[in-house]
């Protein structure tokens, strides 16, 4: 990372500092919605499900105090080089984090349509999916935090990885409604389930990509040449 130049004043540091922390407070709250809306889907509890609603509200403020937060710092400051994508990327992650809350907002809702009918044994399939979305999840984060760009590059292959789960996982239900046509509608909402965390797969590896870009003033591609920042 460059060196930042001298006349940024301390205070520049005081509310980038306080920007992060933010961005790391609303990290915290997805974290505890991940796990509200699991919890909520296996126990079949709706009383859960109204919580990650009421939690995304939350989410939402922060989403907004920090993108005003963002552009005060660039008004006032107006930063260059490294100090401009630290304040970028802190827009940026917190931009994604709100999309899962989103996306934790759809599993809930799905959850609670579920919760109207018999109940299905295949909900289970969505375990390992779910898993696997929380750890892309904390590892973003961590690159986030820590500026562990190693730890940036690595998170592709699981976002990968996800997206063959929940590929799969999509396959088992389809074949599973041909069997047992009266879950139909139960086994479509898991469908959307198993799509909405592979969505949040896909937004913690794009705050990996963004952190990557933070502390090496550079894209991560993919073998292909797609440029991640597209989103």
């Amino acid at each position: 990372m460059e060196e930042r130049p001298k006349h940024i004043s301390s205070s520049f540091d005081a509310a980038l500092y306080g920007l992060k922390n933010d961005v790391l407070m609303m990290s915290s709250l997805i974290d505890r919605i991940f796990h509200t809306v699991l919890d909520a889907l296996l126990k079949r509890d709706s009383e859960l499900c109204g919580h990650v609603i009421a939690d995304d509200e939350e989410v939402k403020i922060l989403e907004r105090q920090i993108d005003q937060a963002g552009l005060s710092l660039l008004l006032r400051f107006h930063p260059v080089a490294s100090d401009m994508r630290e304040v970028i990327s802190a827009v940026k992650v917190s931009k994604n984090l709100a999309r899962m809350g989103d996306q934790s907002v759809t599993i809930a809702e799905r959850a609670k349509r579920l919760n109207n009918r018999p109940a299905v044994r295949e909900v289970t399939l969505l375990e390992p999916a779910y898993r696997l979305a929380m750890e892309i999840f904390r590892d973003s984060i961590r690159a986030f935090a820590d500026g562990d760009f190693e730890l940036a590059k690595k998170l592709k292959a699981q976002d990968r990885e996800l997206e063959a789960l929940a590929s799969d996982c999509s396959e088992k239900l389809i074949a599973r409604a041909t069997v047992d046509p009266e879950f139909v509608p139960s086994y479509v909402d898991l469908i959307f389930v198993a799509r909405a965390l592979e969505r949040i797969g896909d937004q913690a590896t794009r705050i990996a990509e963004d952190s990557f870009w933070r502390d090496q003033g550079e894209e991560i591609r993919d073998s292909r040449g797609t440029d991640f920042r597209n989103h």
